[in-house]
């Protein structure tokens, strides 16, 4: 009579090598992907590239540079180097007819949260590095939506102290579907509202501001604020009103 191995541990096994793998990707290692000279389609290529800060970090007021050079290196381009190791490990897995279907599934929720990770944190970085001003386009949006501009401050500062001391970001964002503007809450990187456009994105992650605040969330998105670039806003504002059109 055959004997019958649990899922469970051929979940475990498998898994325990898929993670080993992906950990010597994501440091930088050989990926063990297709032989040279063989070109992966786009959606396994694994080439993604950090983008540099848009600003001087010596310069932003109430937020160190270490700390943002932290962010940057660390948790950013972490999650870049992540995003390769799993698009490529998708790749050599894909062609794996035997592969059960529930091990594939973890890795491709990992490229769900690597890519969130990734595209949420240049947003984030993107959006700093300004006079925390809001005004012209991006002003008229939010007390279009709001009502005023302190009704909205006030909530966006309030759903960011929901994730004080955890984990997940606050997300202005436009709508493309309901063509409205709101701040969203996110638990993680994969909790988005569906086509909801980032236009001011805040990291509530502690590593965006332990290192200068302590368990001082508030403190931290007081200077997030002061710091905010509101032609950034402004800008992916225009994007998202004339993808409507």
């Amino acid at each position: 009579m055959p004997t019958t191995i649990p899922r469970r541990s051929v979940l475990g096994a498998l898994g325990a090598g898929a993670t080993a793998a992906l950990a010597r990707e994501a440091a930088g290692q050989a990926p063990g992907g297709p032989p040279g000279g063989v070109v992966r389609p786009p959606a396994f290529r694994g080439e993604h590239q950090p983008r540099p800060l848009p600003f001087d970090p010596t310069k932003l007021k109430g937020l160190s540079e270490r700390l943002l050079r932290s962010h940057w290196e660390n948790n950013y381009s972490g999650a870049v180097r992540a995003l390769n190791a799993v698009e490529q490990r998708l790749d050599a897995m894909v062609k794996d007819r035997e592969l059960p279907a529930y091990v594939y599934g973890d890795l491709k929720r990992e490229e769900l949260v690597r890519t969130g990770s990734v595209v949420l944190h240049e947003h984030y970085f993107a959006n700093l590095g300004g006079d925390g001003k809001a005004s012209g386009a991006a002003l008229d949006l939010v007390k279009s939506a709001f009502g005023d501009y302190e009704t909205w401050e006030a909530e966006f500062k309030r759903t960011a102290s929901a994730l004080a001391g955890g984990s997940g970001w606050v997300v202005l964002a436009f709508n493309l579907h309901t063509k409205e503007v709101h701040n969203y809450w996110a638990g993680d990187h994969a909790h988005n509202a569906v086509l909801g456009a980032p236009l001011l994105v805040l990291d509530m992650y502690e590593h965006a501001y332990h290192m200068d605040f302590g368990a001082a969330a508030a403190r931290y998105v007081h200077a997030f604020m002061d710091n905010v670039n509101w032609d950034e806003v402004a800008r992916r504002a225009e994007w998202a009103q004339k993808a409507i059109r």
